[in-house]
């Protein structure tokens, strides 16, 4: 095996996973039903890491999806922090959503067990391992094992994830047709692959860019974090996400010759973050730009999905970009430095 073997597999295979999430989703959709149906005062989602993001990005559609208020929390704050999270109300119980791949992390279990054994309220746990502790904690854990991974940083796991909580949200917010669309993505996604490949590839072995902005809003910027955060671990580049508005206060003084700006671009306000983006290709900007479609969009999905239901194709080539960026650099992006799969504890 070369390195970055296992990433490249992943990144190329992570479709069959996202349909493993919505088959998983949908056999576990009266036991969602009820547990969406109950009466709670809030929902908080939490994970570590990339699962953070994950959570970001589905508490943002949880909510656009069924107008119950939803946030997003690492758990390590939950765990030590947990009066600036949940709710003094104990009439109604929070519903906690968990999320990590390995079902293992020291952070997340521990957020857990002191949720379940101090607060009223159940939980969902979304995983890629059944044989864990986490989804042992759960009152109802969605397991999608095709999403399970080699490699360190996060790719089908996050994306077949992603798309069980999607679904998932869908679901809550009665949006069936929107949901049995999202089979529809697989193709989509593998097609993206094909033809985005040489993109990802030139921009990421292009040396001459020293640092990379990720833009993404509403349901679209914890989409944007993880991207950012797959840039940093696999290349160690300089690599940060950003709000599409809030990148003209004060972010926009780093952009230049060397930079590259990728915006994950919305079809409700794409006209506001397109001029985002030709700003910063006015000064001096390298511009990748993914979206359902536009005339100067780098990346179109052309999938005509909802908006709500097409999310994980902004994560493929984005992911492939990455990968190419750490080869380039001569990196193993199977092995990123310093990190390793799960971050077991033993002081929590």
């Amino acid at each position: 095996m070369k390195p970055g073997d296992f990433t490249y597999h992943e990144i190329t295979t992570q479709t069959e996973a996202w349909v493993e999430a919505l088959d998983v989703v949908e056999r576990s959709s009266a036991d969602l039903r009820a547990l969406f149906h109950s009466r709670y005062s809030q929902v908080i989602f939490t994970g570590c890491g990339s699962t953070y993001y994950l959570s970001q990005a589905a508490a943002a559609l949880f909510q656009e999806c069924t107008g119950r208020i939803a946030r997003a929390v690492p758990a390590g704050e939950l765990l030590l922090n947990e009066r600036t999270v949940l709710s003094s109300n104990t009439n109604e119980p929070t519903l906690l959503i968990a999320i990590s791949r390995s079902g293992a992390t020291t952070e997340t279990l521990r957020a857990v067990e002191h949720f379940k054994t101090h607060h009223n309220g159940k939980v969902l746990v979304i995983t890629n391992y059944a044989d864990r502790p986490l989804p042992r904690l759960a009152d109802l854990p969605l397991v999608i094992k095709k999403g399970q991974e080699e490699s360190v940083a996060q790719t089908r796991s996050f994306a077949s994830m992603y798309v069980a909580a999607v679904a998932a949200s869908l679901l809550a917010g009665e949006y069936h047709a929107e949901r049995s669309a999202m089979y529809q993505l697989a193709e989509k996604g593998q097609t993206l692959l094909r033809v985005h490949a040489p993109l990802a590839q030139e921009v990421g072995e292009n040396l001459s860019y020293d640092r990379f902005y990720f833009l993404g809003s509403g349901i679209r910027y914890g989409l944007a974090c993880e991207a950012n955060l797959k840039m940093k671990e696999m290349t160690l580049t300089h690599s940060e996400p950003f709000h599409f508005l809030e990148f003209r206060h004060g972010p926009m003084s780093m952009v230049g010759g060397h930079t590259v700006v990728v915006g994950l671009l919305s079809e409700s306000n794409f006209p506001h973050e397109w001029a985002v983006l030709e700003e910063m290709r006015n000064l001096g900007a390298k511009v990748l730009a993914l979206a359902e479609r536009g005339e100067k969009v780098n990346v179109q999905f052309h999938s005509q999905l909802p908006e709500i239901a097409y999310g994980v194709l902004y994560l493929p080539v984005l992911q492939l970009m990455a990968y190419h960026r750490a080869l380039a650099k001569g990196l193993d992006p199977d092995r990123p430095t310093h990190l390793s799969a799960v971050v077991e504890l033993d002081t929590l």
